[in-house]
């Protein structure tokens, strides 16, 4: 069976004919499966979602109980119409899965966000036989090569121990990326408590539910923070709440910070490489190790990933959904 009859993007994102469901779909449908919870994947309205436990969770948590008519636990392999689905683990945030689906000897993998670095809120990326592969472009330029996130928590632990009079105001995405730094804080053996904005709390306390360990987190909200590191929404930075520190240090933890312009534009005395993305090496390596007989591409830097296809002799093409933001962290 030919995989562009499996799969194909329509105006409301990728439909799969056979199966009767979209997958990340860009607004409401009448099913869903859904990857991750991240808002640009995960969206509020549909009929039916099928997702992994902790990616209902974590759109319940966001949306309200209503955020869809009905929902289902992705567990296993399961039959949809005509089609066989199965869901993997993508190592991007907790709960983050790659879609398999299956027809007529023809298996499509849709990646969503993805990452191969070892990160420890999340169950890591399992590679998964196939003859399509869709994966994401978010870093897909030679220029994405991220280094050990070990080396960019020393940078920060170095820099609190330069500067222990001044707050270190860390910007993380609310979802994925601020329980990443605060449990690679962790795994480096810092104990003392973080400050956190009141915003992360929600999905602190679920990561922490799930296994993840934390440690000790305080609020961000009195006027005198104790804690000298504080993490918060990048959102945050553009509002009075910032103004309550004296002299910080600004942080923030990105697979952008790895662009000098970004963190000058963003006034980031302290540009944190850590991304939930894979980069250009990884991205690439993951192609190669999979070798599937075609690859789709989609958000980001479609054209990069398209010339290194070329070159390798895979052949690929760009999906052009429009709906999907870049890495927001």
């Amino acid at each position: 069976m030919r995989a562009d009859s499996i799969l194909f993007p329509t105006e409301a994102g990728l439909f799969c004919p056979a199966g009767g469901f979209h997958i990340d779909p860009l607004q409401p449908v009448a099913r869903a499966l859904i990857t991750h919870g991240h808002s640009d994947h995960a969206r509020f309205g549909h009929g039916a979602v099928m997702a992994t436990a902790e990616t209902l969770e974590i759109m319940r948590l966001r949306m309200g109980d209503g955020f869809a008519g009905a929902t289902q636990v992705a567990e296993g392999e399961t039959r949809i119409g005509g089609v066989t689905v199965g869901f993997h683990p993508a190592g991007h945030v907790l709960g983050s899965s790659q879609i398999a689906v299956e027809a007529g000897g023809c298996r499509i993998v849709v990646s969503g966000d993805y990452a191969r670095q070892p990160n420890p809120t999340c169950a890591p990326f399992q590679p998964v036989p196939c003859d399509v592969f869709v994966t994401e472009a978010t870093f897909g330029l030679p220029v994405f090569r991220f280094p050990e996130p070990s080396t960019q928590v020393d940078k920060l632990l170095a820099s609190m121990a330069e500067f222990p009079d001044r707050p270190h105001l860390v910007g993380a995405y609310a979802l994925g990326k601020a329980q990443h730094v605060i449990a690679l804080m962790r795994e480096a053996g810092y104990d003392a408590p973080i400050a956190i904005h009141g915003a992360l709390r929600v999905l602190c306390d679920f990561y922490a539910s799930r296994g993840v360990d934390l440690g000790v987190l305080v609020p961000a909200t009195a006027e005198e923070v104790a804690a000298q590191l504080v993490i918060a929404p990048p959102s945050a930075f553009s509002s009075p709440w910032v103004q309550r520190f004296r002299d910080p240090v600004i942080g923030f933890a990105s697979g952008w910070m790895a662009v000098r312009a970004r963190a000058r534009q963003r006034g980031v005395e302290l540009p944190l490489v850590i991304s939930d993305h894979v980069d250009w090496p990884a991205l690439t390596a993951t192609l190669a190790e999979l070798a599937p007989a075609e690859v789709w591409v989609t958000h980001g830097a479609e054209d990069g990933v398209m010339r290194w296809c070329e070159l390798a002799q895979i052949p690929a093409r760009p999906l052009r959904l429009v709906g999907y933001e870049d890495e927001a962290e």
